[in-house]
Formats: structure tokens, C-alpha cells, sequence
């Protein structure tokens, strides 16, 4: 692999399949757990650190989202040899102010610093029973819905809303070029004894660019409707994302609804880039080279919301709303975050598939830090 490109995400693009051949292969998540590791600790990871990114990124697989899975390990690299991903660091406070938390990561892995930093925070609700937390200046976090699901195993309420300042990659509603990041939202709620935790997370642009990656590996069209060539022309090449000029993905909604997601997509960059932390999508934020996260959540105990039956009402209402006849093709009415969790189940039984130019960025890194990653893979 070269790590010379100076875009990450035409980094994480540009494998072909190799000696894989075409096709998805299936591989267990324990191998593939211990492949991650080993390579980010030749990257020049602790082995902590190793842990956690790795843990995160084989669990986003396992839960279906493999646009956030180890083939971002083909950006991280690149952004680690030309400095923008520095291993090893950790969350920072820079200040508290009443319910008002900031923390910054300095260009960290995302995964290592907002976990800390939700570790602050749910100290901070437990305690006080309300946080708003600013995260900036960390790399990529990956999965938003890991930091929801680790509020909503602390028995609380989490929103959160993030901005991606890196190149612009999503047309605004009307518009033909890219303007703002995918920008992701979630809320997490947890369990009752009835009903398991909510976990509502999705870009705010049509689909997700790693999602035009995947399709790129397997050599597939995307749906129509999602997205622009670089002339502003409706397309379902996903190539066009990774061309230079790029084209756009559309916001979410399309060409119909897309007012709605534009409006979620600026909504995110006000309250995660311009609000919370000086980092807005706008050009001095910006360029190819690198990814950055910032993130404004606001986290909660449910129990001192107002409403001590508060998880009764819960469960009233996802009793009535299931209580519908499902459509045909489908079982039954799933709330948010049971689709990932029937995923996971599967996965870790018939093992995770990775197309094969996934296959063939992995075994490239392995080859050039001395990891034997098909060995790994079995």
C-alpha cells in the first residue's frame, strides 16, 4: 500500500481485489479482533489503544456498518504517516462551567478520545444529572452509536450531533456541490425491563461515503438518488466520490425530502462545529488530507427527567407502536438499534464479510509492518 495519497478517503478506495479474486469472504470476528490490534500497534499504537480502536471498529462490522468497520484502517494509515492521526493521545478538559463540559483530543483516535470523553461525561450526569458535553479536535470517532450505547449502559439518555471537518462531501438541499460533511445523529435510550435500549443513529446525508467505499470493493452500483457526479448530474457510479474534483452525496431525503436533511446536516455543524467547537465545516476547516470529528451531546439521567414512570411509558409505547401489522417481506416492526443487534447475532455466527479489496488493504498493511494477516484470518 502507498501511503503517499493526500485523501483519506480515495485512500481507503483504492485497492483492488488482487489475489482475493471477486466476492465477499467471510472471516471470525476474533481473528480479524486480533489482525486489527496487531496492525495498529505496528502503526505505533499501545496496546490499550490497539484494544479499543480495534474493538470498535471489528464491532461496527458485526453490527452491519462496515462503511465504519477495518477498511477505515486504509485512511487511518496514511493519516498517521503524514501526522494528522497522532497515536496515543488521550482526552483533554479544557473547561467546566456548570452543566458545561469541553474536552479536546488533540487529533487523536477518535475512538480513544470520545470514549473518554462520555466516560467524563456520564460521571458528570450521574452526578449532576445533566451534561452538555463539546468534543473537538479528535480524528475520525467512527460509530456514533458505540457513544450512545455506552451512555444508555450507564442507565442514561444521550444526544449527540457531529460534524465532520474534512472536505465537504454533501450537496445542500438545491444545491449541485458538496458544502457539508455526512454529520451524524444520534440519541441512545436505555433499557427497561421491557423494552431494549433505543439506539437511533444514521448520517444525515443520503448515505454514508464509506458506504460509496464499500460499494467501490465489490464492485457495485449504488441505489439511484443518492448522489451527484462532479457536473451536478444524478449518478449511481460511487467513484465520484473519490475523483478529484469529487461529486456529492445528496443530503437525507433525497430529491424529494432533502430539505429535511439539510437542515439536520447544518443543524449539526452549527451546534458541533460552530457552537461547541470553533471547528464550523467551512474552508480553513477543510481539505482532502485529513478527518475530523467534533461533537456536542447532550447526556441525562432519565429518573430526574420529571417523570418517574418514565420507563412504564416507555414501554406503553413501543408496546403500541408494534402493535401493527407488518408489511409484507417483513417480521415484524424493529425499533432502533434491533436491526444491528439481529446483525451482530448472525455475524458472530457465520462470520463477518469482507469484499475483497477489504481483504487485499489488510494483507498490504500486514505485508509492509511484518503482520501475517491472512494467517490471522485463517
Amino acid at each position: 500500500m502507498s501511503e503517499t495519497s493526500t485523501d483519506p478517503y480515495a485512500a481507503a478506495a483504492s485497492f483492488n481485489a488482487g489475489t482475493y479474486g471477486t466476492g465477499i469472504h467471510r472471516v471470525k470476528a476474533a481473528g480479524l479482533l486480533d489482525a486489527i490490534r496487531r496492525l495498529l500497534q505496528a502503526a505505533g499504537s499501545a496496546a490499550e489503544e490497539a484494544r479499543i480502536v480495534a474493538d470498535h471498529l471489528v464491532e461496527a462490522n458485526l453490527r452491519g456498518h462496515d462503511s465504519h468497520g477495518v477498511g477505515m484502517l486504509a485512511m487511518y494509515m496514511p493519516a498517521i504517516a503524514a501526522g494528522f492521526l497522532k497515536p496515543n493521545r488521550h482526552a483533554v478538559v479544557d473547561g467546566q462551567s456548570g452543566p458545561f463540559l469541553s474536552v479536546s483530543g488533540g487529533s487523536g483516535y477518535g475512538q480513544v478520545i470520545a470514549r473518554e470523553a462520555m466516560e467524563l461525561a456520564i460521571a458528570q450526569a450521574r452526578r449532576d444529572g445533566l451534561v452538555a458535553l463539546s468534543l473537538r479536535d479528535t480524528h475520525h470517532i467512527g460509530r456514533v452509536g458505540s457513544y450512545g450505547e455506552q451512555c444508555s449502559d450507564a442507565g442514561l439518555v444521550a444526544m449527540a450531533f457531529v460534524n465532520v471537518a474534512s472536505r465537504p462531501m454533501v450537496a445542500p438541499y438545491s444545491g449541485l456541490q458538496p458544502r457539508l460533511g455526512t454529520n451524524p445523529i444520534c440519541i441512545a435510550v436505555p433499557a427497561t425491563s421491557s423494552t431494549p435500549a433505543l439506539i437511533l443513529d444514521f448520517a444525515t446525508s443520503a448515505v454514508a461515503v464509506g458506504k460509496c467505499r464499500v460499494a467501490m470493493g465489490k464492485g457495485q452500483e449504488m441505489a439511484p438518488g443518492l448522489l451527484l457526479d462532479a457536473e451536478g448530474n444524478g449518478t449511481r457510479d460511487p467513484k465520484v466520490m473519490f475523483d478529484d474534483p469529487s461529486g456529492a452525496l445528496l443530503p437525507l431525503g433525497g430529491v424529494s425530502g432533502g430539505h429535511k436533511g439539510f437542515g439536520l446536516a447544518l443543524m449539526c455543524d452549527v451546534l458541533a462545529g460552530a457552537l461547541a467547537s470553533a471547528m464550523p465545516g467551512t474552508p480553513p476547516h477543510q481539505g482532502r488530507e485529513r478527518v475530523m470529528n467534533n461533537m456536542f451531546a447532550v447526556i441525562f439521567d432519565p429518573a430526574r427527567g420529571g417523570n418517574a414512570q418514565w420507563a412504564a411509558d416507555l414501554d406503553d409505547l413501543v408496546a403500541y407502536v408494534r402493535d401493527t401489522p407488518a408489511a409484507p417481506g417483513s417480521d415484524a416492526i424493529l425499533m432502533p438499534g434491533e436491526p444491528e443487534r439481529r446483525t451482530r447475532a448472525q455475524r458472530l455466527a457465520d462470520g463477518i464479510p469482507l469484499d475483497s479489496a477489504t481483504l487485499a488493504m489488510l494483507n498490504s498493511l500486514g505485508q509492509e509492518r511484518g503482520v501475517a494477516v491472512a494467517d490471522l484470518l485463517g
